[in-house]
């Protein structure tokens, strides 16, 4: 797939910072195999993750935001969706079975650590499950701060998430690089002068790491 926002095109002589998301960059996400193990067929784990995900009224932004409480987001997802009530449910009370490690990235973080580099979490998550999805995570131990949605009730790509981390640790933003999988992301960092690449995929995502890594 080829991307908008590659390594490539970043000045990385002015990169001392480097800003990661997690879901889909330092973790991966089983969410359609996880609703499989629940008992769904493919076509209905399709189905109850496009509830989930791309709701109209995006209820799992809200979610994100950590404005409502778990319990209340089920219950706003189960009156709206009462047929897959008892899934969803399932679904957001147990997302310790949804993420998948990165090992080999988080070993990378690690490297570009060692090498002088800040290291960041720039993410939109709930809280219970961002402590789910990072509790054995490595690469924590190698962050030097984060800023998560819940923590201030703001969501990428809007502007204020961007300007909290940098504001809160003292980031120049015009030496950060952010590595993000949604475009409207790397869209908003780069409008707040971060340098950016779009995270298509694990193994571009541990080339553009090694590219770093070989010319620091």
């Amino acid at each position: 797939m080829s991307r908008k926002y590659e390594l490539k095109n970043v000045i990385l002589s002015k990169v001392k910072t480097i800003v990661f998301d997690v879901g889909d960059v330092l973790l991966d996400y089983r969410w359609k195999d996880m609703l499989m193990d629940y008992g769904l067929c493919e076509e209905d784990a399709i189905r109850v993750g496009n509830e989930l995900f791309e709701d109209p009224d995006r209820l799992w932004h809200v979610f994100d935001l950590g404005t409502k409480t778990d319990e209340e987001i089920i219950d706003l997802f189960c009156k709206k969706y009462p047929k897959d009530a008892k899934a969803i449910s399932w679904f957001i009370r147990h997302g310790e079975f949804m993420h998948v490690a990165r090992p080999d990235v988080w070993e990378k973080v690690h490297m570009l650590k060692e090498q002088g580099y800040g290291i960041y979490l720039l993410s939109n998550y709930p809280e219970s499950l961002f402590k789910k999805h990072t509790r054995y995570a490595d690469f924590l131990d190698d962050i030097d701060g984060m800023m998560v949605s819940y923590m201030i009730k703001k969501a990428k790509p809007d502007r204020a998430i961007y300007k909290a981390l940098c504001d809160k640790y003292d980031l120049d933003e015009t030496q950060c690089l952010f590595f993000d999988d949604r475009i409207e992301n790397v869209e908003g960092a780069i409008a707040y002068r971060m340098q950016s690449v779009q995270v298509v995929s694990r193994e571009g995502l541990s080339k553009d790491l090694d590219i770093i890594l070989e010319t620091k």
